[in-house]
């Protein structure tokens, strides 16, 4: 399998609730006007807390300075899985628990901590860029290493800088974080961008001035809804309310019209220097061989399993937890 080293640099930040109104000139540019920037790498999360921005260099110049944006202490970069050729934004979903044993595990056993992307399209793993070089001495052996430069994906090999890089100790992984499940049930999609147009007004009032038409009168009912806008293919993740709201036929759906139930992770803000918690949740998955979405924001992380088993993940996560 090939990872690519995408060769956006990018920027992880929170913005407050109560600033999102001085952030919507900028965000709103970002989601449906992207023409008018250089911004090529574009995500935007609404949790309960807060939002969630990662942006490339470009696109971060587009928000203004406020004290209610606080910004990640690193430049991250995007690795991308995919199984052969091809191009690194549109290649299968291959599911974090597909890449659990052979790049998140490992990132883990080496101190390396990983902030996840997942999308309709594929699953982005950002690591700081003062890691790469342990990252690319990490996962050499197990994937052919390619970095996109100027829009061109070419080969490169291992640093060679095996210096002080020490062996190291694989050992378990216990859940150390609370693990709560929402009631609501979320999809998975997309559209075509040439449609973004005609749905603009009702994305925007999703992402920045609307709770639904009604939240239902349920205290696990949570707010959550993801956008990005990567390399020109839109990803959406919101609750099976929210979508009823979209015309038919605008959003893609699977054959199975599948339905997702999500595993939020952590009771305080799990912070960015903490390595192996996606290790923690993704590797039970992939050992029971349950696909995943999984995204990180900048305060909690979220796993998003298929509706029909979200029992017995919630069961094998907690057997592994110890946090009460």
């Amino acid at each position: 399998m090939e990872l690519h080293i995408l060769e956006h640099s990018l920027k992880v930040a929170s913005i407050e609730k109560e600033g999102i109104q001085i952030c919507t000139h900028g965000l709103i540019k970002l989601a449906f006007l992207a023409s008018k920037t250089r911004c090529k790498f574009f995500s935007l999360t609404e949790t309960p807390e807060d939002y969630t921005i990662i942006v490339d260099e470009e696109g971060f110049k587009e928000l203004p300075q406020s004290e209610h944006i606080s910004v990640a202490d690193a430049t991250w970069l995007a690795l991308n899985v995919v199984p052969g050729g091809g191009n690194a934004s549109n290649s299968q979903p291959i599911g974090v628990t597909k890449i659990a044993k052979s790049v998140i595990a490992p990132l883990a056993d080496h101190n390396i901590s990983v902030f996840m992307l997942s999308t309709y399209q594929t699953d982005f793993i950002l690591v700081r860029e003062r890691d790469l070089p342990l990252v690319m001495h990490t996962l050499s052996s197990e994937f052919t290493l390619l970095r996109v430069v100027n829009g061109e994906t070419v080969a490169v090999h291992d640093l060679g800088v095996t210096n002080g890089f020490v062996k190291p100790k694989l050992v378990p992984r216990p859940i150390i974080h609370p693990l709560s499940s929402p009631s609501n049930m979320f999809c998975v999609t997309s559209l075509d961008p040439d449609t973004l147009p005609s749905v603009a007004t009702l994305l925007m009032d999703v992402m920045f001035y609307s709770s639904g038409p009604k939240e239902p009168e349920d205290s696990n009912h949570i707010r959550f809804f993801s956008f990005s806008l990567i390399e020109g293919y839109i990803s959406l993740v919101m609750d099976e309310q929210t979508t009823q709201r979209f015309p038919n036929n605008v959003l893609f759906t699977s054959a199975s019209g599948e339905l997702w139930k999500m595993v939020r992770i952590g009771g305080q803000p799990l912070g960015f220097d903490e390595c192996g918690i996606v290790a923690q949740i993704s590797e039970p998955l992939a050992t029971a061989d349950i696909p995943a979405y999984y995204i990180s924001t900048f305060k909690f992380d979220h796993a998003l399993v298929p509706e029909e088993n979200i029992q017995s993940v919630i069961g094998a996560l907690r057997t592994k937890s110890t946090a009460q």
